[in-house]
């Protein structure tokens, strides 16, 4: 069974597919749905292993339903109840005087039934990878709040303080947590573990707001009220952005002192330049391509030749920070120039600073910003230490599980042969030194198809091309950020950027810019006003991917192309 049918079952009424699809909104959030009809009247059940939020769940339920119009039902009635539990915690009454038209619709807060109506939940039913386009939907009810009938009914009349009051959920913040219904797919996490300890006789119904479409002005909310029942108090419910964002930059060596000193005098001098432009992400990540130790022993003994090993004292961590970076990747081929205690120190020092190191095998990073919950996996060609890019159905197989728990999964992975000569992206394995170092097209590919949202490579030490592939963003290369004398510089070497790449709460590319950075003699990073690197990556993104399904402005703007 496709989308498309399910949903056409829930128009006719399907109390089975109607809680499939509320479910399938609820379920990355431990919420189940299962539902039954009695009549005109839909029961709708909300478990989790924690209380579900009982207004969340209420504007889902009803928005959802408002989309749908479902056939023959003019009452739902919604149960919250705790695993485990044989009583629900709230219910809610949702009485529709007609049915789901434009018409006014009237919440009743409903007392707790001694049990519950039998529910099914709705199973081995497939949803097709195709969304289904959505038409416009009618102009919504607005929804009121009454006192039970079982009470005497009061003249009502406006709290006048709170007419001009925008109520605690936006209708503007509505739209971003309810994405038109082709399936009702959530936009992120709006879910949060509802603290409510009211007993069941107890229970605090919302005030409903009036619910419109995406896209319709915001009129004054209408809310009516008792004289003795004021509006209930804003709950502390976090509402998903529109879009998150992530600045990503490549290579970063901020100096060494091994094999002799290569360090600056002043090492608070060389973020200066670029530290305005790396602030107003959500998150800034970067490839620290050194270790950050004082172990003396190095893996590659004197260095010389092509063996290169960075030590960056443990105090360099603080100037990071300052930066402003959240994550460092080090998965990379100089993890390991101090063996196994330079290691273990390069993360102790970056975690104990208020940022994490991501890059050890089988590890995932998780960070929530904005109650969107974000995956970091790093991975390298060296897979004894590293997940690597070489095994991709154990690639896969780490994304997968990121994904379970995550919104967004974003791969750093230090991939590609280096230098001047490897501009260029082929979907074919690549080679440095008779080292194989992936095949990175592929890679990519293969790590989307298996739930990442964003690809950040690094390695080649030039900058490289970009695509969209299936929505997602793969940006190849970031090239070199920072290499105090230690990178080369010259040429495109020293051609970088800043990656400002916006998303929505499903990982989906919305914009992005290409913050053209360009580093001197030294390696020490600074705004390039000649834009450079603008016009290298989109000169090989139309060589390199001319379907990439991108355009790259003369100022670095990065949009999909429309089709």
């Amino acid at each position: 069974m496709i989308q498309q049918d399910i949903v056409n079952l829930a128009k006719e009424g399907d109390a089975k597919a109607i809680a499939f699809l509320i479910g399938q909104a609820l379920q990355s959030f431990g919420v189940t749905a299962k539902a039954s009809s009695e009549n005109d009247t839909l029961h709708l059940l909300l478990e989790g292993e924690k209380l579900p939020a009982e207004d969340a769940c209420i504007r889902v339920a009803v928005k959802g339903l408002q989309r749908l119009q479902p056939n023959n039902l003019y009452s739902l009635i919604i149960y919250g109840r705790q695993n485990g539990q044989q009583l629900p915690t709230w219910t809610q009454n949702v009485k529709l005087k007609q049915p789901l038209t434009s018409k006014p619709v009237s919440a009743v807060a409903a007392p707790i039934p001694a049990g519950l109506p039998k529910v099914e939940e709705h199973q081995n039913v497939k949803i097709a990878d195709t969304q289904i386009a959505e038409k416009a939907p009618p102009k919504p009810p607005i929804v009121t709040t009454e006192k039970p009938k079982n009470q005497p009914q009061k003249r009502k009349v406006v709290n006048r303080k709170t007419k001009n009051r925008k109520p605690w959920l936006s209708v503007a913040a509505l739209s971003v947590i309810l994405v038109p219904i082709s399936g009702i797919v959530l936009a992120a996490q709006f879910y949060k573990s509802s603290n409510t300890t009211a007993t069941n006789s107890q229970i605090v119904k919302p005030v409903i707001p009036e619910v419109r479409s995406i896209g319709s002005p915001s009129p004054t909310p209408q809310v009516q009220t008792t004289p003795k029942t004021p509006a209930p108090a804003a709950k502390n419910t976090v509402i998903p952005p529109t879009t998150v964002s992530i600045k990503a930059v490549g290579d970063i060596i901020p100096g060494t002192n091994f094999p002799y000193n290569k360090l600056p005098q002043n090492k608070d001098v060389l973020f200066d330049s670029v530290k305005p432009h790396l602030k107003g992400a959500d998150i800034l990540f970067g490839n620290f391509e050194s270790t950050m130790t004082d172990y003396p022993y190095s893996s590659k003994g004197g260095g010389g030749g092509m063996l290169f090993a960075f030590r960056t004292p443990p105090s360099y961590a603080k100037i990071l920070k300052d930066a402003g970076f959240n994550i460092l990747n080090i998965a990379n081929n100089h993890s390991y120039d101090f063996n196994e205690p330079g290691f273990k120190d390069t993360i102790k020092n970056i975690d104990s600073n208020g940022m994490k190191a991501v890059g050890k095998r089988d590890q995932i990073v998780y960070k929530n910003v904005k109650g969107v919950n974000f995956a970091f996996i790093g991975f390298s060609n060296y897979g004894e230490v590293h997940n690597s890019l070489l095994e991709l159905k154990a690639g896969a197989e780490v994304v997968k599980k990121a994904k379970q728990k995550a919104d967004i999964v974003v791969i750093s992975v230090h991939a590609g042969a280096e230098g001047t000569g490897a501009l260029n992206v082929r979907n074919k394995t690549e080679f440095f030194y008779g080292e194989n170092r992936g095949n990175m097209v592929l890679f990519s590919r293969t790590m989307i198809d298996a739930g990442a949202d964003l690809i950040l490579g690094h390695g080649p030490h030039v900058a490289r091309a970009m695509e969209l592939y299936k929505g997602k963003l793969i940006a190849y290369s970031l090239g070199n950020f920072m290499g105090y004398r230690t990178l080369s510089t010259a040429g495109e070497l020293g051609k970088s950027l800043i990656l400002d790449v916006k998303m929505n709460p499903q990982g989906d590319f919305v914009s992005g810019k290409i913050i053209p950075i360009a580093l001197n003699g030294q390696g020490i990073p600074s705004l390039d006003d000649d834009f450079r690197s603008v016009q290298l990556i989109r000169r090989l993104t139309k060589s390199d991917f001319p379907n990439a399904g991108l355009s790259i402005g003369d100022l670095g703007q990065i949009v999909k192309k429309s089709k």
